[in-house]
């Protein structure tokens, strides 16, 4: 054995004795005695040990001082030849210099490494814009035997205990809140989060200790392209959690729906075919989802001007703003924001309205797979017929049987539309089956106009003549009835 047992050994001490004299000569510091953390230190993993703590102490090449410990409530082990010695928090390299010091009065040049085989549970409060605030005990993970495989307990795990930080938290600004104990001050560590989800490092101790609180404070702006960016982030809520959204506005149908990622469902009912909104389950729980299971936007929706009042754990609400034109002009993906359960979406009124944004807002998936239109007058099957937004008004005639030949007026009909404003629209139209779409003889038709098919001049006659003749065909008939 290369390290050799010194003199101190071989005089004719007591073992008793031994131990008093080596417990008077070198005492157990303290946390407050050994040197204050420089910030380099701070910035890493800085685990203490504590009370519940599983280790392994290792004195080089003398395997009867090595062994595993099971660290006791109040922090003290005893050790072999040293005796008690107080761990209590101090790093795994304090610990190792502490018990170095204390076997070289005994042994020439003792080599110790202390290393954590299963770490202790702690409890932590998080608070603030996370979904379920509260006292939470962190679960530790550690290897066993030659394979220790560590996890410190850290910010990340515990906001995921707490079900994930909301969409209002402000992640450049978490706080980290450490008791010192005592009359000292209480540490207040700033932790940014975002550089987290960014370049997988942050540049403070994310490690936590037994008492520490985790507040997430209220962001004072949303930044949309950010709220994308970190929906994917461990500590974020899961997309697949059912949020419950209302809908308000110029939607079909306005109301409370429950809003998942990739899929979309309501308890309370389906949309008009039956089947529940969403047409796959990827993807993350946007506005355009929340809208789609609505119905769709109305004819009339000013799709720039769609506001997510969205209540926040302060107490307060945030008003974003989000502009769906955006998405479909320039891909602005970031407009199309997420939701949150409670968030209430109001889809405004528009004052005017382009018709070729109109066309091209008919094509979008937040508009309704179809509209009503009502074909009336002298077609085959009259009534209000649903089809595809962006049908030709031809088109329309047709899926109503078409013209009936012996009454129509084949040559123009009246369409008659709503507008925004309140105002009604109607403007005759020559019809030309031969012609393509366009403005003038074939427009496209939105949500709720209505095609009139008036009767044709021959028709008019005759149901004028039909009428003024009526009585007198029925005195008629009567007296030919009693034999006259």
């Amino acid at each position: 054995m290369k390290t050799k047992v010194s003199k101190a050994l071989t005089q004719p001490v007591a073992g008793l004795a031994l131990l008093a004299m080596v417990a008077t000569t070198y005492p157990s510091p303290s946390w407050a005695q050994l040197p204050a953390p420089t910030a380099a230190v701070q910035e890493n993993v800085e685990y203490t040990l504590d009370g519940g703590d599983r280790i392994r102490i290792n004195v080089f090449e003398v395997p009867e001082y090595s062994g595993d410990y099971q660290i006791p409530p109040g922090g003290d082990l005893y050790l072999p030849l040293i005796g008690r010695v107080i761990i209590r928090g101090l790093t795994q390299n304090q610990a190792a210099e502490l018990v170095t010091t204390r076997y070289a009065r005994f042994l020439r040049r003792p080599i110790v490494t202390v290393s954590l085989l299963a770490p202790r549970p702690i409890n932590v409060v998080v608070s603030g814009e996370v979904i379920s605030p509260g006292s939470y005990t962190v679960g530790l993970q550690g290897g066993a035997g030659d394979n220790p495989g560590v996890q410190y307990p850290t910010i990340v795990s515990a906001l995921t205990l707490a079900q994930g930080v909301t969409l209002a938290a402000d992640l450049r600004q978490v706080q980290l809140r450490r008791s010192q104990g005592g009359n000292l001050p209480t540490q207040i560590y700033n932790i940014d989060l975002t550089q987290l989800v960014r370049t997988g490092t942050v540049d403070r101790d994310l490690t936590l200790r037994d008492g520490d609180t985790i507040f997430i404070p209220t962001a004072t702006s949303i930044n949309l392209a950010e709220l994308r960016q970190f929906a994917s982030a461990s500590f974020a809520v899961p997309a697949n959690r059912p949020r419950t959204v209302t809908v308000v506005g110029e939607v079909n149908r306005p109301g409370s729906y429950v809003v998942l990622g990739g899929g979309i469902s309501t308890a309370a009912a389906t949309d008009q075919g039956g089947n529940q909104g969403g047409a796959n389950n990827n993807g993350l729980p946007t506005v355009t989802r929340a809208i789609q299971l609505a119905g769709g936007i109305t004819s009339e929706a000013d799709i720039r001007s769609i506001l997510i009042r969205r209540p926040t754990k302060s107490g307060t609400e945030h008003s974003i703003s989000v502009n769906l034109w955006d998405l479909l002009k320039t891909g602005d993906v970031a407009q199309d924001t997420l939701v949150q359960e409670g968030d209430t979406i109001v889809v405004a009124t528009a004052t005017d309205i382009n018709p070729a944004e109109a066309t091209e807002l008919a094509d979008a998936n937040f508009s309704p797979a179809t509209i009503p239109v009502s074909v009336v007058g002298e077609v085959k099957t009259p009534g209000v017929i649903n089809l595809p937004p962006n049908t030709p008004m031809n088109q329309a005639i047709l899926s109503a049987g078409g013209f009936n030949n012996a009454r129509a007026r084949r040559n123009t009909v009246e369409l008659v539309r709503l507008n925004p404003d309140g105002t009604v629209t109607r403007r005759n139209i020559e019809t030309n089956f031969a012609q393509g779409i366009n403005e003038q003889t074939n427009p496209r038709l939105r949500a709720n106009d209505i095609v009139v098919v008036n009767r044709s001049g021959i028709a008019r006659i005759g149901d004028t003549l039909g009428t003024a003749f009526g009585p007198l065909g029925g005195v008629i008939n009567i007296l030919r009835f009693i034999g006259f």
